[in-house]
């Protein structure tokens, strides 16, 4: 995926949804994967044009595995000339040694949106960018319906009453495949995952699932996340549901594209 293409795709979401506002302080949280790269890319990219004026402050935060060289993502933010928080933490040693959480993502990842979301807010921050996906959303509705009996995706913004921070996914048009694309394309500094459980997931699992109903029924994906901006799932009926357009045009792409592995 190109940069052009990239951006298209974050404008429509940001325009859709309203996610940014003219004097924004936008926390990235950056973990160092793809996906956070690729997000914190678009943003500065996008600040270049985009009409409403808004600043990146780039937050990661450290799980205290000792493992974890957070080098490639200080230069990366240097190239920005974004600032780089790196927030320390024990989080690794209070899910998988203090608690031995048998489901260790939930915990680990309450405890990770707090540190960053105090962090964020002490840095004076109003708004969080995820890098959640589209991959992500569908995944998510279906972790929902399989496993909890309910329809239900995060929205692409939410309102956090006890922090007064709003939580923005900008990359919410944009498939995992075009991001896989796009890191290799630029060569983005990615950093590997230092959890144990990384892989090992019942998220995982659906990934896969889903994966193996598009190879075999094409373009299922695209219904998938169509299925999710037509329903009633509370904070989606509020964005431009001009979204056929791009569900149909990124149908036809995976049907004769190939990736850009």
């Amino acid at each position: 995926m190109k940069l052009q293409r990239l951006l298209s795709l974050v404008r429509q979401a940001v325009d859709d949804y309203a996610l940014i506002d003219d004097q924004d302080h936008i926390a990235v949280g950056v973990s160092g994967g793809k996906d956070s790269l690729a997000l914190l890319y678009a943003l500065h990219e996008l600040q270049r044009f985009y009409p409403k004026h808004f600043t990146l402050h780039a937050f990661t935060v450290d799980l205290g595995f000792g493992i974890q060289d957070f080098s490639g993502i200080k230069a990366f933010c240097d190239g920005f000339q974004v600032p780089l928080t790196i927030i320390p933490t024990e989080i690794g040693k209070i899910v998988f040694e203090t608690r031995k959480e048998s489901n260790p993502c939930a915990l680990c990842a309450k405890m990770r949106k707090g540190a960053l979301n105090l962090e964020a807010k002490a840095a004076g921050c109003n708004k969080i960018a995820y890098a959640h996906h589209k991959d992500d959303i569908i995944e998510t509705m279906l972790l929902s319906l399989m496993f909890e009996g309910r329809f239900y995706t995060f929205p692409p913004k939410t309102f956090l009453d006890r922090t007064e921070l709003t939580v923005i996914r900008p990359l919410m048009y944009v498939s995992e495949a075009d991001v896989i694309g796009f890191k290799n394309k630029y060569n983005l500094p990615v950093c590997k995952n230092p959890c144990p459980a990384d892989g090992h997931t019942k998220r995982e699992y659906v990934k896969n699932l889903t994966s193996q109903l598009n190879k075999e029924n094409p373009g299922i994906k695209e219904r998938l996340f169509h299925a999710v901006i037509s329903g009633n799932i509370e904070g989606w009926n509020s964005g431009n549901i001009g979204m056929d357009e791009i569900c149909h045009e990124n149908d036809r792409e995976s049907k004769n594209k190939k990736e850009e592995f």
